[in-house]
């Protein structure tokens, strides 16, 4: 177990006393290993000589800081180590060898040549949990390279973003990389409960293209259960209608009509409610086969006022819809809800702002203790706890330090 130097006052959070050793990079595991953080986690972030690559993915930028690394830092502390120098090898075993859980991303088989695979690992620290994410898993497809973009072409996906008649389109995130962040986390905190109960670690494995064809959902169970290959319809919904943007006086309104009951509040808000009682769109069955029928007829209605108007009417009436924001209008929204998006970390010049964790607790904390670290920031704290001797049956040892007076 781990005490968090420079974090007194903080809330513990649920996952206090747990130590994460992060070899990851990029977005995947930094993703995992923030989420833990934010739990309450010490997480541990080791990075190469350079860094980690995206530090240096700019524009945008805060200062001289890649927003695109602060994104998914916060909470850590960083620890330069160059696997191949022997000294620096040692000290990220020795931290290894410590850690409830160690989260990595190389190419599989890539940490096992520094000594620091599961079965090195969990020889010395049978407990541990490890996670490794990949891109194409750890059988025929370990050599070769995990990409977001590239698992959204191989998955399907961008055959189903983008025009009919036009180009497929990648997602405008890097949607898989996140997807198997989320799983890397619930993974390893089913390892820790399955820990709990058997005093044993596990090695957790997870890859971008699993991730992404459960992430597809509806569309990967109409390949495999229906035997149906889905493509790319625009904003359109293979199975509801309407579930689009329509246009509206000035704007183009998602207008989201799931079911029957909706549907028929949807048409008493437009001044149709005949329509409701048509046969030909009595059932969403019946609406989305005959959406070209359809569409003409609520657009006809929509066009009469402004989107905002038809927002407010149709939401105070239980009908699903929303304007098309940029980001600034999507945090705008999420304040206006009382959402709280914006958490800042840090203080003084270090102060960060950053994106909210998602998860809100009845009885347990989420926290945010430290902004995302400068490279080595810890790095001194770090050896010099790591050379100190761990009594026997200590656990994972006590990260010992005055703390950074970040945050």
């Amino acid at each position: 177990m781990v005490d968090a130097p420079g974090a007194t006052g903080a809330p513990a959070g649920p996952l206090a006393g747990l130590l994460v050793a992060d070899f990851s990079r990029v977005l995947a595991g930094p993703y995992a290993t923030m989420l833990l953080a934010d739990l309450g986690a010490e997480v541990v972030k080791v990075e190469g000589p350079g860094g980690d690559e995206t530090r240096s993915w700019t524009p945008p930028r805060r200062g001289d800081a890649s927003t695109y690394y602060l994104g998914v830092n916060r909470g850590k502390r960083s620890i330069a180590l160059d696997l191949r120098d022997a000294a620096d090898a040692a000290v990220a075993r020795e931290l290894a060898r410590r850690a409830d859980v160690l989260v990595e991303n190389l190419k599989p088989g890539g940490m096992a040549r520094f000594g620091l695979g599961y079965d090195d690992v969990s020889a010395a620290n049978p407990g541990v949990v490890y996670a490794s994410i990949s891109g194409f898993g750890s059988g025929a497809g370990r050599d070769v390279p995990g990409y977001d973009l590239m698992v959204q072409a191989i998955s399907g996906l961008m055959s189903l973003t983008g025009d009919p008649d036009g180009p497929p389109y990648r997602a405008g995130i890097s949607v898989f990389d996140v997807m198997a962040g989320n799983h890397a986390a619930i993974g390893v905190l089913a390892a820790l409960r399955h820990r709990e109960a058997t005093g044993r670690g596990q090695h957790v494995e997870v890859n971008l293209l699993s991730s992404a064809l459960t992430g597809l959902v509806n569309h990967s169970s109409a390949y495999v259960a229906g035997g149906v290959v889905p493509l790319r319809m625009g904003n359109a919904h293979p199975s509801v209608f309407p579930y689009e943007p329509l246009p509206t006086a000035d704007a183009d309104l998602i207008v989201t009509a799931a079911n029957d009951g909706q549907f028929r509040r949807l048409c008493e808000v437009l001044g149709a409610p005949e329509l409701a009682d048509d046969p030909r769109f009595a059932r969403n069955a019946d609406r989305t086969a005959r959406r070209e029928e359809l569409r003409p007829l609520l657009v006809q209605r929509l066009r009469t006022r402004p989107a905002q108007e038809w927002f407010e009417l149709l939401v105070a009436a239980g009908v699903p819809s929303g304007p098309i924001n940029t980001i600034d209008g999507g945090f705008a929204a999420a304040e206006r809800f009382g959402l709280d998006p914006v958490v800042v970390v840090g203080e003084g010049e270090d102060a960060v702002p950053t994106t909210r964790h998602p998860i809100r607790f009845s009885a347990s904390a989420v926290t945010y203790r430290l902004p995302p670290p400068r490279l080595d920031e810890h790095g001194e704290e770090l050896r010099r706890w790591l050379s100190e001797p761990v009594a026997a049956g200590a656990g994972s040892g006590v990260v010992a330090g005055e703390g950074t007076g970040r945050g």
